[in-house]
Order: structure tokens, then sequence, then C-alpha cells
């Protein structure tokens, strides 16, 4: 978990790298609940997409389950490394595991900061 990073009710997370571009993955906690991901369906570059609605999908041993976008904007990078080894998402959710790149306009105002997310998953 990290302090720079916004969070999720759908336990996605948000790294603003610069004024209007942001990295976006799945959390840990997300990651820990599916067990070991061996399928990842991301969307593709140039694609919007919307705060809260479904982008992708993620398939585990145990389950598939939606990936919803954690903001709105124009997918500008796909991680095609997470596509083709998805146990990336286990293994580095924060750092080699993330799902795609994308320019936005505004943050939602439900993103969560990391201790309010630490709150949210402990409830």
């Amino acid at each position: 978990m990290s302090a720079e990073l916004l969070y999720s009710k759908d336990h996605e997370w948000v790294r603003v790298e610069s004024a209007g571009a942001a990295v976006v993955g799945v959390t840990d906690f997300a990651a820990e609940q599916l067990g070991d991901v061996v399928y990842v369906d991301l969307p593709e570059v140039d694609d919007e997409i919307t705060a809260g609605t479904e982008m992708g999908e993620i398939e585990s041993t145990k389950s598939v389950s939606d990936l919803f976008s954690p903001i709105s904007g124009t997918v500008t990078e796909v991680n095609q490394a997470v596509v083709d080894a998805p146990e990336l998402v286990n293994s580095s959710p924060f750092e080699e595991g993330w799902l795609v790149k994308v320019t936005f306009d505004a943050l939602p105002e439900d993103l969560m900061n990391a201790a309010d997310y630490t709150a949210f998953t402990q409830s």
C-alpha cells in the first residue's frame, strides 16, 4: 500500500504520473482475494473508459471478476507484460502488474487515500 496512490471501492488503484496522466492497477487486497491470476482482459489503446464502469476482466483459479475503471479518460498504453504474464498482478500489483495508463481531465471525488482504503478493506 502506498501513500501516493488513490484507491477505488472496486479495489483498483490510481497513481497520477503527471498533470492529466495516470496509471491504473489492481490492489494487493484484490489480488489476494482473487488468488492466482491466470488471465487478464484489458481495454485497447485509445479506448474511452468511464469511472465505475467495466473496462475488462480478470480471471483467477477461483473466479472471473470484472475490472472497473477507477477514473474516466482515454487509454494511452496497455501493459502487455501483464497480458502475457497475468501472475504479475499477484507478484507485483503496484509495480510490474499495472494494467493501463490513462489520460484524464479530473479525478473522481470518491477515490480514497491509503488510510481510508485500509479502513474500507477491514470493515
